[in-house]
């Protein structure tokens, strides 16, 4: 964060030198052309001084887009009057010099052109500078036969397709980078919005299931309305902490600290890790009726040996499988969640494990999860991208309950949708 801020600090400096360095020469270039007329004539001098003039306005000003016709279109027209009506041909050395100077001149402008106007102004812009840059060495000296002049003007045309391929280039870089630039911003609202779905959809959902618990039993047992009410609050109150947990996160350098002025030393916002399942299985056991049982090693030992990344997509994968059985499994009886090493591969694995006992009362089982139609694989398949950036496989399916388990697509082909419980399985490599 602190070399991409420095760049821009840099850049920012460069803009803004930029116009007072071409005020500055443009103050040494209308002198100059003065003093050159007399000894170069002002047939020469005065279209190198224009050239010039309109190089250093196109470079300097940011209203290029307001400037580039007015400035290439003056340069063009003193150009021209320049090699229609100058001096007869003369090897006079200031003279040379000063066309010399105009065709550098004109090159510069064709590769401003290219790189900062719209695409048909400027074809149109630097065909007309080229051709006349190519054709201003005719008032030095006139070869014999229209051909030669015209082989020439061919030859010499060949510096303003390279200073037209510069600009354009450089223009291509520009929007490269624009672009890169757009894509960045959109995969950051893209995880600020998953991470969002993850930390805080487990929270809302509690508070919904919680309302609605509230309703059934408002009117005949009153009495127990006020606990739930607390157990709501409780709720709002941790899904908040998750919203500003995640916002801190993705503000942070690493994503594990925060940076800038608002970082604090007493309290900085981690990743969430193996810890924050137990906290996670326990508020999902409090807001509903399944009986829940949580299968993990709480020892330090284990804690402090499962990589930060690996650990934070190990309670991703829990949050959003619990999320998704309150969603659309919540008469689920028994909920099975499991988070041990192993089993042992070429490389040491964490294998997370949340299963969930087919739904009571003809409600549709956790096998919905995985239709495209509904929003909950959306958040798996997500999960699936991130465990194989890190070389892991996150798989989700029907469970049997003899042990058997088929991918999501196969219950559907032999109709038997919904008649067992829902799996989802992450092995995440530790290396």
């Amino acid at each position: 964060m602190g070399t991409n801020t420095g760049t821009r600090a840099r850049g920012r400096l460069r803009e803004r030198a930029v116009g007072p360095v071409c005020a500055v020469l443009a103050f040494c270039v209308v002198p100059a052309g003065l003093l050159a007329g007399p000894s170069a004539g002002w047939r020469a001098a005065l279209p190198m001084t224009v050239a010039l003039l309109g190089v250093l306005a196109v470079a300097s000003l940011h209203t290029r887009d307001r400037i580039i016709p007015v400035a290439a279109a003056s340069v063009a027209v003193s150009s021209a009057l320049g090699t229609l009506f100058g001096d007869p041909p003369t090897l006079e050395t200031a003279t040379g010099v000063a066309t010399l100077v105009e065709i550098t001149g004109l090159l510069l402008l064709v590769c401003l052109v290219a790189r900062y106007a719209g695409t048909r102004q400027a074809f149109v812009l630097c065909t007309v500078l080229g051709a006349l840059a190519s054709t201003a060495l005719l008032r030095l000296q006139l070869p014999p036969t229209v051909m030669e002049a015209a082989a020439q003007s061919s030859f010499f045309a060949l510096g303003a397709i390279a200073a037209a391929a510069t600009g354009g280039g450089l223009r291509t870089l520009e929007t490269r980078r624009i672009r890169a630039v757009h894509e960045a911003r959109r995969n950051q609202r893209l995880q600020l919005a998953g991470d969002l779905h993850d930390f805080v959809a487990h929270d809302v959902s509690g508070i919904v299931v919680l309302a609605q618990a509230a309703q059934v039993i408002g009117a005949d047992r009153p009495e127990e309305v006020l606990p739930l009410l607390r157990q709501i609050e409780a709720s709002g109150l941790q899904a908040l902490g998750s919203m500003d947990r995640t916002v801190h996160m993705l503000r942070s350098s690493d994503g594990t600290a925060p940076a800038g002025r608002d970082a604090t030393d007493a309290s900085p916002p981690v990743a969430y890790g193996l810890e924050d399942i137990v906290d996670a299985v326990d508020r999902f056991r409090t807001a509903g009726r399944a009986e829940v049982r949580l299968d993990m090693d709480r020892s330090p030992e284990l804690i402090g040996r499962i990589p930060r990344e690996v650990a934070s997509t190990a309670h991703r994968v829990v949050v959003e499988a619990l999320t998704n059985i309150r969603r659309h499994a919540g008469t689920a009886p028994w909920v099975t969640v499991s988070v041990t090493p192993g089993p042992e591969r070429p490389q040491p694995v964490l294998t997370v494990s949340v299963t969930n006992g087919p739904p009571a009362g003809g409600e549709t089982a956790g096998g919905h999860l995985g239709d495209r139609e509904r929003p909950g694989a959306s958040g798996l398949r997500e999960l699936a991208e991130r465990a194989r950036a890190l070389g892991g496989t996150v798989e989700f399916g029907v469970h049997w309950e003899r042990g058997e388990h088929k991918k999501h697509g196969e219950h559907e082909k032999h109709g038997e949708h919904g008649e067992r419980g829902w799996r989802v399985t992450a092995v995440l490599p530790l290396d």
